[in-house]
């Protein structure tokens, strides 16, 4: 599976219709899809496309996912106990039906639909048009955010709502949530970790950045793969789109294009082992199959789009004689910026406003955080066993 996601304006819509297309005319069968709310593959293909898979070339499928209905689907147990609730508190019923729908649902079941098409196994590649990044990171990061709630309080909630339910039921005219109701929570849940789990797989999953060549895009591609990084998430290739070809010759573009063989020059330096891939500027608009057809041989050229461009981990483990060694890709940070901190059986890793907790192994369990720093754009975390600990209890 592949994810494109980029910054607003980019044109991430029109590398994933290309890459899908290209993928479909290797002989694979390809489903594009698109999480973003403002949806514009159909604007893309030049073609009507509906709520379900609709053929737009040989072996290719498009989808526009319908928000509305997945939100029927996975939302509406809990939206009406959440109206119920707000309008016992004196809210009025529109008020209260709009505050019910949290920001971002619309991508988060997508992303739940996504993850049911590859289960399905009826396409051998597919291709998702994520939203702008800063809505695809608060997506990704979700099931982290929510897995220590749901591993350790939520259970013990669920059993004392049913041993108090009855009495409160006396007491208070307030709604009470229904154990069907942590049922439907617990199964968001649950798809919530399914998709984790498959984003996050290496060697299924990968994750394509699209810039363009200015300074604040460039910047926001930097802080996208540092964050995702962070959370685990591969990202094998970054997209350079719209870049001024050589062919345009004007000198009213002669700094332009000055400033972008920059831009391209540090993309190239700071990204590291990551292929860096180019498109040009085009003369016309990328709408349609032929016209996509030229965009994805500029982008890839004799490259296979489906395959894995690159390897990197984003997360490692490794024994030392000491005890054992951590490392998370944290490309972009610099040590002021990062936080780290070991409490109970999770490591906690704070960059910016994010935060990601990492359930350690049993054995890393029992040791102490003996240094950590960053090198060479990773940091590196080192575990050592608790003073007193026998010999035979090291992680070997």
């Amino acid at each position: 599976m592949l994810l494109f996601t980029g910054k607003g304006g980019v044109g991430k819509t029109s590398v994933a219709a290309a890459t899908a297309l290209a993928t479909a005319r290797s002989g694979l069968r390809t489903l594009v899809l698109s999480t973003d709310p403002a949806h514009s593959l159909a604007d893309s293909f030049d073609v009507p496309v509906g709520s379900d898979p609709t053929p737009v070339a040989p072996r290719l499928e498009v989808l526009q996912l319908d928000a509305q209905a997945r939100l029927e689907d996975n939302w509406r147990d809990i939206q009406d106990y959440l109206i119920a609730l707000l309008r016992w508190s004196g809210i009025g019923e529109v008020q209260a039906e709009e505050l019910s729908v949290l920001p971002g649902l619309e991508e988060i079941f997508s992303l739940i639909d996504v993850q049911r098409f590859a289960a399905e196994g009826r396409h051998d590649v597919i291709v998702v048009d994520c939203a702008p990044t800063a809505e695809t990171l608060r997506l990704l990061s979700l099931p982290d955010a929510l897995g220590w709630y749901m591993e350790r309080i939520f259970p013990i909630e669920r059993k004392v709502a049913r041993v108090v339910r009855p009495v409160l039921g006396q007491m208070t005219s307030m709604p009470l949530p229904a154990d069907h109701l942590h049922g439907s929570i617990e199964t968001l849940y649950r798809n919530l970790e399914d998709v984790r789990d498959l984003l996050a797989d290496t060697e299924r999953t990968s994750v394509r950045l699209v810039t363009n060549p200015e300074k604040m895009v460039v910047a926001e591609a930097r802080r996208t793969y540092t964050y995702l990084s962070l959370f685990g998430y591969h990202v094998d290739a970054v997209v350079v789109n719209k870049m001024i070809p050589d062919e345009v010759t004007d000198p009213w573009f002669d700094q332009w294009k000055q400033r972008q063989a920059e831009h391209l020059a540090s993309i190239e330096e700071g990204f590291g082992e990551v292929p860096i891939l180019t498109a040009p500027l085009f003369d016309d608009e990328m709408v349609g199959i032929d016209a996509l057809g030229r965009f994805a041989h500029a982008v890839y050229g004799d490259e296979k789009p489906h395959e894995i461009l690159y390897s990197g981990s984003p997360l490692t483990f490794e024994p030392t004689d000491e005890g054992w060694l951590l490392g998370i890709a944290l490309p972009f940070v610099a040590k002021g910026e990062v936080d780290a901190f070991h409490r109970g059986d999770e490591l906690y890793v704070k960059v910016g406003q994010y935060t990601r907790s990492i359930l350690l192994p049993a054995a890393l369990r029992r040791c102490t955080i003996a240094g950590a720093g960053l090198q060479e754009g990773r940091l590196q975390v080192r575990f050592a066993p608790r003073p007193g600990a026998a010999r035979q209890d090291m992680p070997r």
